[in-house]
């Protein structure tokens, strides 16, 4: 499986983003899409993660409440919603795939994700 991220760019901070994951087979049954971050000089991060059988969604708790990930089959694409940014939210954002229906277990474990889509760049400003 191929993802790919898009929708990065400058905001000022209170303001809105929406990135997009791409990915390339019809159905991911069994299996799990996930946003990660890297903020500049730090290590990749756990966003937010959502299963493809069932669309369950877990967050990292510092990030729930101002982040929404959701699906749309149709499109073969996974969203990341992200509301009042903050110059702290400065990162390069990347999609990756795991198998598994529980990825609230997993998705604090950067390593165990795979088909790692290239990065897409967002810059708050403060």
């Amino acid at each position: 499986v191929q993802l790919q991220a898009s929708g990065g760019g400058l905001v000022q901070a209170g303001g809105s983003l929406r990135l997009s994951c791409s990915y390339s087979e019809t159905t991911l049954d069994f299996r799990s899409i996930g946003w990660f971050r890297q903020p500049p000089g730090k290590e990749r991060e756990g966003v937010a993660s959502i299963s493809m059988t069932d669309g369950n969604t877990y967050y990292t708790e510092t990030l729930k409440g101002r982040f929404t990930i959701s699906r749309d089959l149709a499109k073969n694409t996974v969203y990341l919603q992200m509301n009042n940014l903050k110059p702290e939210d400065t990162a390069v954002y990347y999609c990756a795939l795991v198998i598994t229906t529980t990825p609230e277990l997993v998705l604090p474990l950067v390593e165990v994700w795979g088909s790692w889509g290239q990065g897409t760049l967002v810059t708050v400003s403060s």
